[in-house]
């Protein structure tokens, strides 16, 4: 286990430091600077500002900075959205906000999209197995921002008496509803169409076939037999999904006016603050990695059989 860990380490190292090479180039060659705006400064001030944090130097020069400066967990300072703020700072700051948003949808998307996905199984080939399907699919088919709109307009007071949750997230427990419900419900879907997927391979396997010969009641294969291999998938699933969730739903965090770290990345983009991209991407990339590690290592707990040495065979 000890060697295995060491081997998914280095890997995740590697795949980190191409992360970085990759979006730090491609930042770079995006036309433009992040001085241009509806005022654009003279030529001199444009020159002294490049000076200034370094983007008159060759790229290859400015990568090897930075990259000497994170092994000191140096991220940079901002140089648009929060004038010299170190972004490690605002990464720290920005993450707990949608950590907790994240949190709270992937936890409900479990608890009802995993029951969901067995019961579907379980009931398959009747109207409950049809309506439920429906229902993941269109959930799976609308962009964040539709169910986000959608449930604005429903329960903000679009609808006339139904003004039941505020429009913007102000930290308030019902300010937390709306965007926990839209964040939550795309991953809820998904989870129900995989559990049920998964759930219905598993019920045609030798073993359950045995169970049924020796008279066990088809709740109990289902539900006790089944489910536990069925979650191997969904395990699979839930690693990057949850790092996604947890930095925070980039349209979500947009349309509720959440300072979180998901909005502060779409800000960051489209102001040019190249430190606090690299920040935002580097620290998501590294959260999708380690999530990745305790999938694996997950797997063991719900499979003993799985031999994590031999690539999980």
């Amino acid at each position: 286990m000890a060697k295995y860990i060491l081997k998914r380490v280095l890997m995740a190292v590697i795949t980190l430091f191409i992360v970085i090479c990759l979006t730090f180039f491609l930042m770079n060659a995006v036309p433009g600077n992040p001085w241009l705006s509806e005022k654009t400064p003279t030529q001199a001030t444009i020159d002294a500002l490049n000076a200034k944090y370094g983007l008159d130097q060759p790229v290859i020069v400015q990568l090897g900075k930075y990259l000497e400066n994170l092994l000191h967990l140096d991220f940079g300072t901002s140089i648009k959205m929060q004038k010299d703020r170190p972004v490690l700072d605002i990464i720290l700051t920005m993450f707990p906000i949608s950590a907790g948003i994240g949190a709270i949808a992937i936890i409900w998307a479990i608890l009802v999209g995993v029951p969901l996905g067995c019961l579907a199984a379980y009931k398959r080939g009747t109207w409950v197995d049809s309506l439920l399907r429906v229902i993941c699919t269109l959930g799976i088919s609308m962009p964040g921002f539709v169910v986000a709109t959608m449930l604005l307009h429903i329960l903000t007071g679009g609808i006339e008496g139904l003004k039941l949750f505020p429009t913007m997230f102000d930290g308030t427990a019902k300010s937390y509803v709306l965007p926990c419900l839209a964040l939550g419900f795309y991953p809820m879907c998904y989870l129900s169409r995989q559990t049920r997927t998964a759930m219905l391979d598993a019920i045609n396997q030798e073993y359950i076939k045995t169970a049924r010969a020796k008279g066990l009641k088809n709740k109990k294969i289902i539900f006790k037999h089944a489910l536990r291999n069925a979650l191997i998938p969904v395990i699979t699933y839930l690693g990057p999904q949850i790092a996604f969730t947890l930095c925070g739903g980039f349209v979500v965090e947009k349309v509720f006016s959440i300072p979180g770290l998901g909005r502060y990345f779409v800000m960051s983009i489209q102001n040019r603050d190249y430190p606090l991209i690299m920040g935002t991407t580097i620290f998501l990339a590294a959260f999708i990695i380690v999530m990745n590690l305790i999938v694996d290592l997950l797997y063991k707990l719900v499979d003993p059989r799985i031999n994590l040495a031999k690539g999980g065979n």
